[in-house]
């Protein structure tokens, strides 16, 4: 598959830069500010109040909409897009950070996180992979790729294994990013879907 994201730096003026990112269902002024729609919705705020104040993308949480109404439900209703009744880029969090903010609910292995669900107390499995299918399933414009979210404070040694796992875990993400998921609005050809890393 093709990405048809385009960055295109516009103006620059020391280290400082001004860019657009060109999708296909829209630009992005960066740097830009994005709404956070966590569950699929900005709170108190329509998609017409969000337009008339300009936003130009918005985000939304691949671990919220995993737990509920689930990505298979936003899948089948033809991907956040319609479900949210929003014509512009959507960007989708991995999940990572929600994760890492479970502390006490999760754990870290070399092959992804296990956690409960803050909702109800059920075991899940986040990996890479499962990751890149639920943001596939969202079919948003821009997917994130999932990550440690290294804690702050950590020693350089605890830095140093989580920086590892992190790219060990964007490698994997990209491979299955790559291989054919069908039933997603991704692979019905309704969305292009760039795969941003992560830097922490």
């Amino acid at each position: 598959m093709n990405d048809r994201i385009e960055f295109k730096l516009t103006k620059t003026d020391g280290s400082a830069r001004l860019g657009q990112i060109h999708t296909s269902r829209g630009i992005i002024n960066t740097p830009a500010f994005i709404p956070v729609g966590t569950i699929a919705t900005v709170k108190s705020m329509t998609v017409g109040e969000l337009k008339d104040i300009g936003a130009e993308i918005i985000l939304s949480n691949t671990y919220h909409l995993y737990l509920r109404p689930g990505h298979d439900v936003i899948g089948n209703l033809g991907g956040l897009h319609k479900f949210m009744n929003w014509q512009g880029p959507i960007l989708t969090d991995s999940g990572g950070f929600q994760v890492f903010s479970l502390s006490p609910l999760r754990k870290i292995t070399d092959e992804g996180v296990e956690f409960r669900s803050h909702l109800d107390g059920s075991t899940h499995f986040l990996t890479p992979e499962l990751a890149m299918q639920i943001q596939a399933a969202l079919g948003s414009d821009i997917a994130m790729a999932f990550d440690e979210c290294t804690p702050y404070p950590a020693t350089r040694e605890y830095t140093l294994k989580s920086l590892l796992l992190t790219t060990k875990w964007a490698k994997r993400c990209l491979e299955a990013r790559n291989m054919n998921t069908p039933l997603t609005p991704l692979n019905r050809g309704e969305v292009e879907q760039a795969l941003f890393a992560i830097v922490q």
